[in-house]
């Protein structure tokens, strides 16, 4: 199994460079799993108490389970990937069944901040863009899909996300094997990455070689 890690802010474009990095491997099994999904349950907490949490900072991400998970899926093993409520701050009754793909995807904003689960990855990602698009984005996400009110997403932004942003995703970038300037849509990157996700395929799985797997010729 190839596993690529994709970091960046909130905002950055993650999200997107994730899918078209999937659309890419059309002919590949592909699975994508975000680092989001491993929020520690706040069932313990009622509503207020839990929009209080910082939900920015590392420990508020169960990382050791994600990291179990994720070496599960290398010993063939299929595991259940959490459904995260973020309208209520806590994990959903429900799961996901991820079977193990020939490519994984782990995306979030602080998966390089974290040794034991950077060190996993074949290719390391970080998608860089800029602090304005970033929040215009965030602001659009927060309140189209996570029932935000403006008010919330812009005081939560100035008391965790952008001070958590400058101490721990930042200085993640140092890690990166490659930098995505310009957000998600950078199609000279993705074009790059998508050929070496192929070329560590075919150097895993040699058979494949036979079977008619070689890269397409986008020429």
């Amino acid at each position: 199994m190839v596993i690529i890690g994709i970091a960046g802010g909130s905002g950055s474009g993650k999200s997107t460079f994730a899918r078209l990095v999937m659309e890419n491997l059309h002919e590949e099994s592909v699975a994508c799993i975000k680092h989001d999904s491993y929020y520690r349950p706040l069932d313990h907490l009622d509503l207020e108490e839990r929009a209080k949490v910082n939900f920015d900072h590392p420990s508020s991400l169960d990382t050791s389970e994600l990291v179990h998970d994720i070496l599960r899926l290398k010993q063939g093993h299929s595991i259940y990937v959490p459904d995260y409520d973020f309208s209520r701050h806590t994990r959903a009754d429900h799961s996901q069944e991820i079977e193990p793909p020939v490519v994984l995807i782990v995306e979030g904003i602080l998966i390089f901040a974290e040794a034991e689960l950077r060190d996993i990855f074949d290719i390391k990602v970080f998608i860089d863009a800029d602090d304005d698009d970033r929040l215009m984005r965030r602001l659009l996400r927060d309140i189209h899909d996570r029932s935000r009110d403006i008010d919330n997403v812009i005081e939560q932004y100035c008391a965790t996300v952008k001070p958590m942003h400058l101490e721990f995703v930042e200085p993640s970038k140092r890690w990166a094997d490659i930098i995505v300037p310009g957000g998600g849509k950078n199609k000279v990157c993705l074009d790059l990455i998508s050929r070496k996700l192929h070329m560590l395929v075919n150097r895993e799985y040699p058979e494949r070689l036979h079977l008619g797997k070689e890269m397409p010729n986008k020429d």
